[in-house]
C-alpha cells in the first residue's frame, strides 16, 4: 500500500510491519533495504564505509586518499536506528582488568547514553599480528549503544551527533597505562 506524498505528515499510515512516512525525503516505505538506505545517506552527505547484514557503516576521511570505519552505523529493519561503537584499548591501560576496560568504554559512550541511546553489546576484540596469526598485538574492549528513530530526518541528526562522538578511551591525565 502506498500513501500520496502529503507535506504536513510525518508518518503517513502503518500496515502490518510497513510503516510509510513522509518528509522532505518523500514517500518511504519501511523497512528499507540496507542498499536503500546506503543511499539515502550518501544524499545526505555521508560517506559509507561498508555493509554488513542490516547495518550502514559510516566512513571517517582520515586523508583524501583514506577512509576509515567511524564506529558510526544506520540500521534498518522493522526501524531506523543509529549506533555507535566505542572502545579501550589494553594498550593504552596497562595492568587494567576486563571491568575496568569496559568501564573506561562506558565512560566515552555517555554523551549518547546521556542521549537517549542503550547499550546492546558488549566484545572483547584481540587485535591480531597481521605477519604472525599466533601473536595477540592489543586488545579492544568495544561497547555499542543503539537508539532507534522514528524518521531519515532523525537518523541523519543521530548520525551527525555520533560522527562527533569521541570513540576511543584516552588517560585524561594525557599519559597512557
Amino acid at each position: 500500500m502506498r500513501v500520496p506524498k502529503c507535506e504536513s505528515a510525518r508518518r503517513l499510515a502503518k500496515v502490518g510491519q510497513l510503516v510509510i512516512y513522509s518528509d522532505e525525503f518523500g514517500v518511504m516505505d519501511l523497512p528499507l533495504t540496507p542498499l536503500e538506505l546506503k543511499k539515502l545517506l550518501i544524499e545526505q552527505g555521508f560517506e559509507v564505509y561498508r555493509t554488513i547484514g542490516n547495518r550502514v557503516l559510516l566512513a571517517e576521511r582520515v586523508r583524501d586518499n583514506l577512509i576509515m570505519d567511524s564506529n558510526v552505523s544506520a540500521l534498518t529493519g522493522e526501524s531506523l536506528a543509529a549506533r555507535l561503537t566505542v572502545r579501550a584499548q589494553q594498550a593504552d591501560f596497562h595492568g587494567d582488568i576486563e571491568s575496568q576496560l569496559f568501564a573506561r568504554a562506558a565512560e566515552v559512550a555517555k554523551p549518547a547514553i546521556e542521549r537517549g541511546y542503550k547499550e546492546v553489546d558488549r566484545t572483547v576484540v584481540p587485535i591480531v599480528d597481521p605477519g604472525d596469526k599466533t601473536r595477540t598485538l592489543d586488545t579492544w574492549y568495544e561497547i555499542s549503544v543503539q537508539r532507534p528513530v522514528d524518521t531519515m530526518p532523525a537518523l541523519v541528526e543521530e548520525l551527525r551527533f555520533l560522527l562527533e562522538v569521541e570513540k576511543v578511551a584516552v588517560d585524561i591525565r594525557g599519559a597512557t597505562g
